[in-house]
């Protein structure tokens, strides 16, 4: 049993609060990203689980054992780190059966590992060569077989593919899936980069400043952000951001924001009542911001709004958007390469208001998601 339980976590550096109170449940087998920008405190976390660094308050279990005091060699955990940490001078073997030599493993069975991994790193002929003589995603592999023949309870990995380029760190996101499901370990996943997170994880806990904004899965981060950070880190390019009021016109709820009113799908309208006259700011991801002319029909929750074209970025069989309401506010929307639009032209676009979250513009709380 590898379940991890994080309760109230602290640690300080001085008077710094890196990790403020944060609770975390990972279950047995499961692959989770702790994913945030630099500095938020997800890799100090990582080293205080794997423990290379102190907790300096809350709990931490592993596998139902609270583990605050016991020693890193004595938890049962492996790690992978940014930069592989391979010894130069070691063939690709070597590097692998390395903790099983110290551990003072018999080469019968450290072989049987060896044997077990290679293939199932794809490493198989290069048993024999240096890290040199390997390109850089056989090196992050062999850290990882060096990891897995280990045979820990949880796998720790902290930006493993940060060095790889497009097509590596693609082929490698698809090798470690196809490693989770084999070996079934517990693995937790470090990264700044979102595409990561959300193609890999089973859940993802999005961290900001040492605080936990949302754990939950990828597709639900993505439709049900419940805090504009998360609405914001989560989706590519980040969600539109447009300040407003709930508002109540000739008896039908409408938000009135400072691009004119938008309006809110039937279903939340009900529940969106006790919010009359509330500020609050509408998050709208690109996605849901369409150009009128491809819609056929246009539904009762619809939006229509007029804004000037300022950059296209071609994307393959779509293009990013940059534009600008008649207000100056910018807005970000994709569109597909053959719609008919043009850099400084006027275009009309549809906002979906199935699709619209609010956010307290104190709080930063989506107050749609309770």
């Amino acid at each position: 049993m590898s379940e991890l339980i994080i309760k109230n976590i602290q640690k300080f550096y001085g008077d710094h609060k890196v990790i403020d109170k944060l609770d975390l449940q990972i279950n047995s087998g499961e692959f989770v990203t702790l994913l945030g920008p630099s500095g938020c405190g997800k890799t100090t976390l990582l080293r205080m689980i794997a423990g290379l660094e102190t907790i300096d308050g809350g709990e931490l279990y592993i596998g139902g054992r609270k583990a605050n005091n016991i020693p890193a060699q004595k938890r049962r955990i492996a790690m992978v780190f940014q930069s592989y940490a391979l010894f130069p001078h070691m063939s690709v073997k070597n590097n692998i059966v390395f903790g099983l030599r110290i551990k003072g493993m018999e080469l019968h069975d450290m072989f049987t590992r060896l044997d077990w991994v290679l293939p199932l790193l794809g490493l198989e002929g290069l048993e024999n060569r240096l890290p040199r003589e390997i390109s850089g995603g056989q090196r992050q592999r062999v850290a990882l077989a060096r990891a897995l023949v280990l045979d820990p309870d949880v796998l720790l990995l902290d930006e493993p593919l940060s060095n790889l380029d497009t097509a590596l760190r693609e082929m490698a996101m698809e090798e470690l899936k196809r490693v989770h499901r084999q070996v079934g370990k517990t693995i937790i996943y470090v990264t700044h980069n979102q595409a990561e997170a959300m193609t890999m994880s089973e859940r993802i806990a999005v961290m900001n400043a040492g605080h936990l904004e949302q754990y939950d899965t990828p597709g639900a981060l993505y439709r049900h952000p419940r805090t504009m950070f998360s609405a914001e880190f989560i989706g590519s390019p980040s969600a539109n951001f447009i300040p407003g009021t709930i508002e109540i016109k000739n008896g039908e709820l409408v938000l009135n924001s400072e691009i004119g009113l938008l309006e809110i799908d039937e279903t939340r309208k009900d529940y969106l009542r006790n919010f009359s006259g509330r500020s609050v700011v509408a998050g709208i991801r690109p996605q849901d911001i369409i150009l009128s002319s491809t819609r056929t029909h246009r539904r009762a929750s619809d939006s229509h709004v007029t804004l000037g074209v300022e950059l296209i970025e071609n994307h393959g069989d779509r293009s990013f958007v940059l534009g600008r309401f008649e207000n100056g506010l910018p807005v970000r929307f994709m569109a597909a390469n053959d719609s008919d639009y043009r850099t400084d032209a006027r275009v009309e676009v549809l906002i979906d208001g199935r699709c619209i979250h609010l956010f307290d513009p104190e709080t930063r709380q989506n107050i749609l998601e309770k």
